[in-house]
């Protein structure tokens, strides 16, 4: 019996959306849209549950966007999103699926833009608001976003927001919505706070879940490669070589190593650059420009300033730091294998990480092949096709005649023309030798292999239940500065480039704060803490020594009566214990100054 097909048609959109829909190149809804939209259409609240890459965008915003009413010149939909390249991505789908509706405004609020711009657009009256929740909240609490109006909230990809620490603003936010309201919320898991949400804040949602399937999983090849034998850099440079690919992220760790990388691959001829949180908002979407328009083929990003990121070209990934969490991992590379096109995710792994690595393996449920740094003879084949190439394109040419002329005072007597010929490709090969001396003895045994055999206890041995050593800090700020313990958190997530996660404990007193962070963080990055202003005063850390884990689960001091980031995750019930964390010089977070100089 053959199957009948689903069209936007059949879905109860309006004519002008299904136009937009067309254009855009649609022909049938994803299964989540497919799901999602009749509901939504409804009047009802949706939870949905689906992968990045299923269409939800769509699925929320074509039947809400259909009940806009134009000449209500008030917010009427708010969509939250974690990242300020998602909420523009999302504010730019819009567009396109309005774009035959006429006096619909839609404004984008994020950090990271001139207050000025986002108030002019709100006076102009947007119906759409789309932003991340930290801005969002800043309106709010300036005054200057209305939402008495709102018929439709969006949370789109809720777990990331709970991740990123953003779930007491979510909170604050919705706590500040009209009673009568609509609600979609989106997330590819759905952990206990996130529940916690739906229960509180939406009304019997109809709850609609997309199992990804073979079918519809990107198709990204990953592999790894065991640090040995050659140094990171080099290796680097070797895979990015041979390998064939349309555009690459690389993933470090920290914004200094984004910044070394990439001026490594320049040297070595890459039209690379770097994302990372220092950039200001203006070149970022420069140089996402850059990428999509072809001028520009590698970035080099940390996880926070890649957030979001959705660039079809991007064909590689390489993770030249491995993540300390297997979820960031699968973030990574879901950055390649989009829109039907084949991926490819390469992650290097430096001997200790082998505990990271099963983490990956044991979350994505697929083991991941390891593969050698392209020896010599690939090397050698790959430049010597290239350089082939380039002979060939250049005899296509008319003009060679006039060189012709010059080969005469060459080619004499005693020199003979094949000499001659290989001294011209030893000028021609420039910084590509097309010789190369031989490759590096390397141990075989440097990989997982030998780490099984010379510790094969060791996993039982270490466990889960071994928590991260951590160090105690004072921090000069305190609750009669009207700190908070988000505030220390941002301070330190963003200015070190350190997940949230890896911060522990921390307690407010009134003049000063105490703070666990991981044992052997740089002496730059602590003097660099020492100078970061928390509520406008500098926190002037130092060291208290190390933490102790007894008695951690005692007193809890903490402003106002918010919970969350707040409370819970910031005590002694913080459990370390659910992946692998290790202190910075096992990650290889290192001190700039003993870097090594590209």
């Amino acid at each position: 019996m053959t199957e009948t097909k689903i069209t936007f048609n059949d879905l109860g959109l309006p004519e002008f959306i299904l136009n937009a829909v067309t254009d855009m190149g649609f022909e049938s809804p994803s299964p989540i849209q497919q799901a999602c939209i009749p509901h939504l259409l409804a009047g009802q609240d949706v939870l949905g549950m689906a992968q990045t890459g299923s269409g939800k965008t769509a699925a929320f915003s074509l039947p809400l966007l259909a009940q806009i009413e134009p000449q209500k010149k008030m917010p009427q939909m708010l969509v939250m999103a974690p990242t300020r390249e998602l909420a523009i991505q999302v504010a730019d789908a819009c567009e396109q699926f309005m774009k035959y509706a006429k006096g619909i405004n839609i404004v984008t609020l994020y950090g990271g833009q001139r207050y000025d711009i986002q108030l002019r657009a709100l006076k102009q009256g947007a119906q759409v608001v789309v932003g991340t929740p930290g801005r969002i909240l800043d309106h709010l609490r300036r005054n200057t976003l209305d939402l008495s109006e709102l018929k439709f909230i969006v949370l789109d990809e809720a777990d990331e927001m709970l991740r990123m620490g953003f779930i007491d603003d979510v909170e604050t936010v919705m706590a500040a919505l009209p009673e009568q309201h609509q609600t979609a919320l989106f997330s590819a898991t759905m952990p206990e706070p996130i529940r916690r949400i739906t229960k509180r804040f939406m009304n019997n949602p109809q709850e609609v879940k997309i199992q990804s399937n073979q079918k519809n999983a990107p198709d990204i090849t990953q592999s790894c490669w065991y640090v040995r034998g050659f140094r990171k850099n080099e290796a680097l440079l070797r895979f990015l070589e041979v390998e064939e690919f349309d555009a690459a992220i690389i993933f470090a760790r920290t914004k200094t190593a984004t910044l070394d990388i990439t001026e490594l691959l320049e040297k070595h001829g890459f039209r690379a650059a770097a994302l990372n949180g220092d950039m200001t908002q203006q070149l970022r979407e420069q140089t996402l420009d850059r990428l999509r328009n072809g001028s520009l083929d590698i970035l080099v990003a940390t996880d926070v300033a890649a957030r979001g990121l959705d660039v079809e070209r991007i064909s590689l990934v390489v993770n030249y730091d491995i993540p300390l969490d297997a979820e960031s991992y699968v973030h990574r590379i879901g950055r390649t294998g989009r829109a039907g096109r084949a991926g490819r995710a390469l992650l290097f792994v430096e001997p200790r990480e082998n505990r990271l690595l099963k983490n990956i393996e044991r979350l994505t449920k697929k083991p991941i092949d390891e593969v050698e740094v392209p020896n010599r003879e690939a090397l050698q084949a790959c430049r010597r096709k290239n350089f082939v190439t380039k002979i060939t394109k250049q005899l296509e040419h008319h003009d060679l005649e006039l060189y012709r002329s010059l080969l005469e005072d060459l080619f004499t007597a005693d020199q003979d023309q094949e000499d001659i010929a290989a001294a011209m490709l030893m000028l021609l090969q420039g910084k590509q030798k097309l010789i190369l001396p031989p490759d590096p003895t390397i141990d075989k045994r440097a990989g997982r292999e030998r780490n099984r055999r010379e510790n094969p206890r060791s996993a039982e041995r270490r466990g889960y239940g071994t928590p991260q050593l951590m160090d105690l800090y004072r921090i000069e700020v305190g609750r009669l500065d009207g700190v908070e313990v988000r505030h220390i958190v941002g301070a330190v997530a963003n200015e070190g480039d350190i997940d949230s996660r890896y911060i522990g404990h921390i307690k407010l007193y009134d003049n000063y704060s105490t703070i666990e962070l991981p044992q052997g963080m740089p002496k730059e990055l602590v003097a660099h803490f020492t100078k970061t202003r928390v509520m406008n005063k500098p926190m002037q850390m130092s060291l208290l020594g190390e933490a102790k884990n007894e008695g951690r689960g005692g007193e809890k001091r903490f402003v106002g009566k918010t919970k969350g980031r707040n409370s819970d995750s910031r005590t002694g019930d913080r459990k370390f214990r659910e992946k692998k964390h290790r202190t910075f010089d096992d990650s290889g977070f290192k001190p700039h100054s003993k870097r090594k100089k590209y």
